[in-house]
């Protein structure tokens, strides 16, 4: 059987996540869990999250969830959403500058108080529906239109180091790396459990893929 952990520590939106999973993939056997044998032994991983970083990686640390992450993300197909997603960052600028799991070469910064572009004002944080342009082609985005609208809420945003890590790209106020990847891994800004049918398509596109780019 199909095996998805999302993985509980105690930061996440895991009902939704685990739920949306469970829709797209009926045959699948979706954990929530903090155990990490399960995890180890998981098809496939997710890291959910929201909140504070400061919480989530204190959290993560004290769980040892970024020794964990480090090691399964290595040989299975791997998720990262919201700040599931900043906390595989190398660092972030909120609660005066964090360290994160350095799964990944980005930082998290700041969108900025206030937030303008062209005379334009825009609200922080970011919430409700944008487009996401994909830069690369990608396995998640199957059946997925280019432009396509997904669901965000945020504060800070992810900027890569190097853009063969960036797999789409929104804009507010500023360009955003929305989703990144490399190899097994994948990880999104935007929450694809609230963002409808594109949203269930990519979580769908995940529980099928085997890892490979």
């Amino acid at each position: 059987m199909n095996t998805v952990a999302v993985i509980d520590y105690g930061m996440g939106n895991l009902h939704s996540v685990s739920k949306a999973i469970e829709h797209v993939a009926p045959n699948a056997k979706v954990l929530v869990t903090s155990d990490a044998s399960l995890i180890r032994e998981a098809d496939r991983v997710v890291l959910p999250g929201v909140g504070a970083i400061r919480d989530c990686m204190a959290e993560i640390q004290r769980l040892g969830v970024d020794t964990l992450v480090r090691e399964v993300s290595r040989d299975r197909p791997f998720l990262g959403i919201c700040v599931g997603m900043q906390a595989l960052m190398q660092h972030s600028e909120e609660n005066a500058g964090v360290d994160c799991i350095g799964l990944l070469p980005g930082k998290v910064k700041f969108f900025g108080d206030p937030l303008t572009e062209n005379g334009l004002k825009f609200k922080v944080p970011h919430m409700g529906w944008n487009r996401v342009s994909q830069t690369q082609i990608h396995p998640l985005w199957q059946g997925i239109d280019d432009g396509e609208r997904f669901y965000f809420v945020h504060s800070f945003y992810v900027e890569m180091e190097e853009t063969g890590y960036v797999m789409g790209r929104s804009h507010y106020g500023k360009s955003i790396d929305a989703a990144v990847g490399h190899e097994n891994v994948f990880a999104v800004q935007f929450h694809p459990e609230k963002s409808q049918h594109s949203g269930l398509a990519l979580l769908k596109n995940f529980v099928q893929w085997n890892g490979q780019v």
